[in-house]
């Protein structure tokens, strides 16, 4: 599993652009750059959508008043469901939506989650992380169903 003081790693994200999915240029997302990412087991999912994802939203001025950069949610779900969802919680100029289709990227973390026995198929382990120029220098990854060290808040308070 990744781990703080590692390098995060900079191939197999998308996200919808302007004509459509486009691969994610992490290294300029991160190149010289406090960025903090998060991940959530599914898109319009209870929990991602009551609270994960609105509380970056919502705190959004409050983390780059932290000095942070950039917000990136990643889920192992297609670029069209993360964009929808995106819209759905009118992310857009707030959190980058960041679609990890096949759980490649996830996987390079050390970080899914076999949800397969509830239908659910392998997802991402709900987790919270702030890097700095690449690097990881805070990981928070929740225990079981718990959501509680990944929020915007517990992120806020680690800054």
């Amino acid at each position: 599993m990744i781990k703080v003081g590692d390098k995060l790693p900079t191939e197999g994200l998308k996200t919808m652009g302007e004509n459509g999915p486009e691969d994610v240029d992490m290294n300029a997302m991160l190149s010289g750059k406090k960025v903090v990412i998060f991940s959530v087991p599914g898109a319009f999912t209870p929990t991602c959508s009551a609270k994960h994802l609105p509380g970056f939203i919502t705190h959004i001025d409050a983390l780059k008043e932290k000095g942070v950069d950039a917000v990136g949610c990643i889920a192992v779900n297609d670029v069209f469901v993360m964009a929808a969802w995106g819209d759905s919680q009118d992310a857009a100029g707030k959190v980058s939506m960041l679609a990890d289709g096949s759980g490649v990227y996830t996987k390079s973390l050390g970080l899914e989650l076999d949800l397969i026995a509830a239908g659910l198929g392998m997802r991402g382990q709900r987790f919270a992380l702030i890097a700095e120029d690449g690097v990881v220098t805070h990981l928070a990854v929740e225990e079981g169903a718990a959501f509680e060290v990944s929020s915007a808040e517990a992120i806020l308070a680690a800054l």
